[in-house]
């Protein structure tokens, strides 16, 4: 699902802190890709005493641009949304430099174990070393002067995901899971797509009127993008039964034409995301496989379960 089209006039503004809504800066990190839009971007809020929100990958250009944005400010906390490479190491340094308190849902983890045999694609992408000097519970708080930040827990992208309202203003900065640019990658084992169907949900029940993400432009009818978001979750479970229906038994057949249109360099993070359906198809009963959900598994309709 792409977003809407406004996002893609979306501009980074490399290494320059941009004011995005009251007290809250954006500087987007230059790091350009198929999973990250025009780069990751960590969010300063506050005035003179502040936290910094995904501080980012180890990037030298973009630790320096933190620091000349946050000049003659004190920085109280740097919260983080979740543990992959391109969110959480700079937190490490940033503190050095700071002396702030690292805030987070909690270290890295799958959100299953590993079956035998099983390897995890993303485990290059993931910091293995981040560890909070606070953990945050779901409905945690962290304050400053004149800002507050409640953390939701938001599990589905990964297991430790957590998004931050900034409370009183309508703003939720939604980091991974809900960005205007493109769907959330929901990819076992790190991700489940229960919890990331559940995530959404729990977000529907809010009434915050504008998200920051962790890529790209704001979202800025929160309500109507999760309805979109959620049917076409829904929509992407149907054709997977749908093609099971029609004899497709393995994952490779199934991308093939469940994403016939999406570039073929983003056919393996396709294939995990289907991967990600039947595991939570098969929870619902509805389809069947031998042994382990597996990206080589063969999967079939379980008996009066596919309705």
């Amino acid at each position: 699902m792409q977003g809407p089209d406004f996002d893609l006039d979306f501009k980074p503004a490399h290494g320059e802190a941009v004011m995005v809504a009251d007290d809250v800066q954006r500087i987007t990190v230059n790091n350009p890709g198929p999973f990250t839009f025009h780069g990751t971007n960590s969010y300063i809020v506050g005035r003179r005493s502040v936290a910094v929100i995904d501080p980012g990958p180890d990037d030298e250009a973009h630790f320096q641009a933190l620091m000349a944005a946050l000049a003659g400010r004190e920085v109280t906390h740097i919260a983080v949304s979740h543990t992959h490479r391109d969110h959480s190491p700079l937190a490490r340094r940033l503190k050095a430099a700071t002396g702030a308190v690292i805030v987070g849902e909690g270290p890295h983890r799958s959100a299953r174990p590993l079956h035998a045999g099983e390897s995890n694609p993303f485990a290059e992408s993931s910091d293995m070393e981040f560890v909070p000097d606070l953990g945050l519970a779901d409905g945690g708080r962290i304050e400053g002067d004149g800002w507050s930040l409640t953390g939701l827990a938001t599990p589905g992208h990964t297991a430790n995901h957590m998004a931050f309202a900034l409370d009183g203003t309508g703003i939720l900065f939604s980091a991974d899971h809900v960005m205007a640019w493109a769907t959330t990658i929901v990819a076992p084992p790190d991700g489940a797509m229960a919890d990331y169907m559940a995530s959404l949900e729990k977000l529907l029940s809010r009434d915050e009127h504008l998200y920051l993400p962790g890529h790209g432009g704001p979202v800025i009818e929160p309500a109507s993008f999760l309805r979109g978001l959620r049917a076409h979750r829904k929509m992407r479970e149907r054709a997977v039964l749908e093609r099971i229906r029609a004899g497709d038994s393995h994952i490779p057949d199934m991308v093939k034409v469940i994403y016939a249109s999406t570039d073929v360099r983003l056919h393996g993070a396709a294939a995990l995301s289907v991967l990600a359906h039947l595991e939570d198809l098969i929870e619902q009963g509805r389809i069947e496989t031998d042994g382990p959900p597996s990206l080589l598994g063969a999967y079939r309709l379980a008996p009066g379960g596919a309705g």
